[in-house]
């Protein structure tokens, strides 16, 4: 994206007068009784075909958290001072400074802080947990990391809360992806559970710059494929819950982190982190039902802030506030505070390198329609996620172009209607126009114009759990997979006759068979209305009026006789 003059910043509120997470908690327009009304807007603005206005790229702040940080370490996997230095000059002062110095800095063969060192022979190997899920591969970048994100952004961040049983002391860690080490912030309550518990937060400034008003939905959706990254990454000695709805109150005080929005006049070096899903890992057999793992680690809040920012304050777009105020907003779940956890469901033929090598697949690699039996398995993976997720659809293109959902009681898919609709989905996504030549696209949709926060947090994170989860499978199959996030005016309901503004498509994964050895480019297909086997619904558009000016994403070729644009960072990787 061309970069543009910063926008004014969001006036500064008292947060003493905002005590979130309760009943007076005041929404992004500043008045909770107008919660519904500001989030039915919020909805409306990101389902709308308006282009998100154009700001600059907010910088990747150096990691806040002091101490020492102790380097991650397994068996399959050495990280060393070096390949962390290989970040840039910023980076690695910032990682010299804190793990060259100190007590406790010096590691051989195993990390410590203070006398209590990291044992890799625990239940629990956090180390190979965390480099299977949220972990940069050593000597890349960054953006390129098992678990994908929006522009390969990855705003999601890892606060892990370790108790006995794990590779690390008990205690309140921060998880720095980048360097794999992980910044002790405090000691463990009494009475925690064994195992550990990590609660997903997300840093929005970014993705926000990259994706203005169309941010938010991406941000949950980012959070629920982090979840879902963790989730899969779990040992087969461990159980794993995943909670997509505590109240974002009992998180931020179980990860020992301030209430927002107090954070920027409580921790100014830091960015505001909305904290919005919980996966738990404890050893087989435990009796973890009967306990309330947020509750434990709330009883004791005590952790150490973030190291003050050596640069002078960054001005706050008013875009980003209004962003986190909305995250926070949707984080609220006062009638259940300490939310519903799920067993984490783990595909089959899912292994250490499924998830290290799973890419988004470039789109020429996305044009052979997979086979039917494979479409289906990854269907039920998805539908099997989450039990208050959204609902499902798989589009498909081939001889015989139409729309399946999961047979009822058997396994198979079940003709929904016929037609190509691949064309429309490639309107609706952004006029991403490879969508129209793809194989498969798996739908996750729902989400009305009058959902209440609670619903459209629960769709969103949970799409991007599901879609997590599918797109391993996938891979595990064999098959090519790309996710695609961003959809406006994606009425799917209304497409296929049914009442308009009820069933919206929320998140997407691209499929595809890989590729034959020799291959001829298809011929491009004549659209076709969709039609239901009992009735002809209306036709969605298979081509619409170009905008003023195209959108951050298009994937339109340059005129002839023009200079192609610069691909901005993450477009590769944009879901």
């Amino acid at each position: 994206m061309p970069d543009a003059p910063d926008r004014a910043a969001v006036p500064t509120r008292d947060p003493r007068a905002q005590p979130p997470g309760g009943s007076a908690a005041k929404d992004p327009a500043g008045s909770s009784a107008g919660a519904p009304d500001c989030l039915g807007r919020a909805l409306a603005d990101a389902r709308s075909p308006r282009v998100p206005a154009l700001s600059p790229y907010v910088p990747e702040r150096p990691f806040p958290w002091s101490g020492p940080g102790l380097p991650l370490t397994d068996r399959g996997r050495r990280r060393t001072d070096a390949a962390a230095a290989s970040r840039g000059p910023r980076r690695r002062a910032a990682a010299g400074a804190r793990t060259d110095s100190g007590p406790g800095s010096a590691v051989t063969g195993s990390a410590a802080v203070g006398a209590a060192p990291i044992r890799h022979d625990a239940p629990l190997d956090l180390a190979r947990l965390l480099r299977l899920s949220l972990a940069a591969p050593a000597g890349t970048s960054g953006r390129l990391r098992p678990v994908p994100s929006a522009g390969a952004l990855h705003p999601v961040r890892a606060h892990l809360l370790v108790g006995p049983g794990c590779s690390l002391p008990p205690g309140r860690y921060a998880y720095d992806p980048h360097t794999h080490r992980a910044h002790p912030r405090g000691p463990a309550p009494d009475g925690v559970p064994a195992g550990v518990l990590v609660v997903l937060t997300v840093a929005a400034s970014r993705t926000v710059a990259h994706y203005g008003h169309r941010a938010w939905p991406l941000l949950l959706l980012d959070a629920g494929h982090a979840a879902a990254a963790l989730a899969q990454a779990g040992p087969p000695t461990a159980d794993v819950l995943v909670c997509l709805d505590a109240d974002g109150a009992l998180l931020s005080a179980a990860a020992g982190l301030p209430r927002a929005p107090a954070r920027h006049s409580e921790w100014q070096a830091a960015e505001l982190e909305p904290p919005l899903a919980a996966v738990w890992f404890t050893p087989s057999g435990g009796s973890v039902r009967t306990i309330d793992p947020l509750s434990a680690w709330a009883t004791r809040v005590l952790a150490s802030a973030p190291v003050r920012a050596p640069d002078p304050p960054i001005a706050q777009p008013r875009e980003l506030s209004y962003t986190q105020r909305l995250l926070s907003l949707l984080a609220q779940a006062p009638a259940r505070p300490a939310g519903t956890w799920h067993p984490a469901s783990r595909p089959e033929d899912v292994t250490g390198k499924t998830l290290t090598t799973r890419r988004s697949a470039p789109p020429d690699d996305l044009r052979r329609p997979p086979e039917r039996e494979l479409l289906a398995s990854v269907l039920t993976t998805a539908r099997a996620a989450s039990p208050a997720g959204p609902d499902w659809t798989v589009v498909t293109g081939g001889a015989a172009p139409a729309l399946y959902t999961a047979s009822p009681g058997r396994p198979g898919l079940l003709l929904h209607a016929h037609g190509d609709a691949r064309p429309t989905l490639a309107h609706w996504a952004a006029r991403q126009a490879w969508i129209g030549t793809t194989g498969a696209v798996l739908l996750a949709h729902g989400c009305p114009d009058d959902a209440s926060p609670a619903e459209v947090r629960i769709s969103h994170l949970a799409a991007g759990y599901a879609i997590g989860l599918a797109q391993t499978h996938a891979t595990a199959l064999g098959l090519r997979s790309r996710p695609i996030g961003s959809w406006q005016q994606a009425d799917l309901g209304a497409a296929l006759g049914e009442a308009p503004g009820r069933d919206w498509i929320v998140h997407g994964l691209a499929l595809g068979a890989p590729p034959a050895k020799t291959t001829t480019p298809p011929a491009t297909r004549t659209a076709t209305p969709l039609t239901t086997r009992t009735a002809t619904a209306p036709a969605a558009p298979t081509a619409a009026p170009r905008a003023t000016r195209p959108t951050p994403h298009s994937t339109d070729p340059p005129a002839p006789g023009t200079t192609a644009r610069t691909t901005p960072p993450g477009e590769e990787e944009r879901p």
